[in-house]
């Protein structure tokens, strides 16, 4: 299967801090693919770049931003306006050529049909976070990037939210997602990148991350495999 996305020696510094080395790695379409770490990893920087948000400082991503669809951790909505209102400004800056198309489109794909009129700052976080992911997808991108998109969620609105998610790879999107949420990369993802300190440590399978820990789950090997590379004891992702 061809590759939607090719990362090639990808790398980002912030004068001194070097925040990404050297990433890369190839993506093909309906793939799930988590991207973990502790704290400062380069997770979100590298889902910026992908994304169009940021430059990179060294190598290449292969799709430019109007074929990813970003989703940040932090909204952007606009909490006075509808949920309608919300997905036809953006498809005005997208500057999408059916914008009333691709708004009902979005309200279909995303549950959120009888819900275009209420205000955004009314709805529940579920629903907030079905409308952000709305947004990234209005422009219709084969690449969804998503930010710790279920960090504010309850146990119920996490799982309708991933219901929605894996119908998109289903249908054949690709979905790169950064996550702490080492119970949802054994669930939902299909491969998982582990960076520590801008570096890709492990690109495979999630079950495939070697076994440091006999008998330990998905997060303790996790633990255990990046004290093994050097982090601090207790790193989580």
């Amino acid at each position: 299967m061809s590759a939607v996305l090719r990362v090639q020696e990808l790398a980002k510094r912030y004068g001194e801090l070097q925040a990404l080395a050297d990433v890369s790695f190839e993506v093909s379409a309906g793939e799930i693919v988590a991207i973990v770490g502790p704290n400062g990893a380069g997770k979100t920087t590298l889902l910026s770049i992908i994304a169009g948000i940021h430059d990179a400082s060294a190598g290449s991503v292969s799709v430019g931003p109007e074929q990813v669809g970003w989703a940040p951790q932090q909204a952007a909505l606009y909490s006075k306006l509808s949920v309608a209102e919300n997905l036809e400004l953006f498809a005005r800056l997208e500057r999408i050529p059916d914008g009333r198309a691709a708004v009902e489109r979005m309200l279909e794909q995303t549950g959120l049909k009888g819900r275009e009129h209420e205000r955004v700052g009314r709805l529940s976080g579920g629903n907030r976070q079905r409308v952000n992911v709305a947004l990234g997808l209005i422009a219709d991108p084969p690449l969804l990037a998503l930010d710790e998109p279920s960090s504010a969620l309850d146990p119920g609105q996490r799982e309708r939210l991933w219901e929605f998610i894996e119908s998109l790879a289903a249908a054949g999107r690709t979905i790169l997602f950064a996550t702490h949420n080492i119970a949802e990369v054994q669930r939902h993802a299909t491969r998982m990148l582990l960076l520590a300190d801008g570096r890709m440590l492990f690109d495979g399978p999630p079950a495939e991350l070697p076994a440091m820990v006999p008998g330990g789950d998905l997060e303790q090997r996790l633990v255990a495999f990046l004290a093994e590379h050097g982090q601090p004891a207790g790193a989580g992702a």
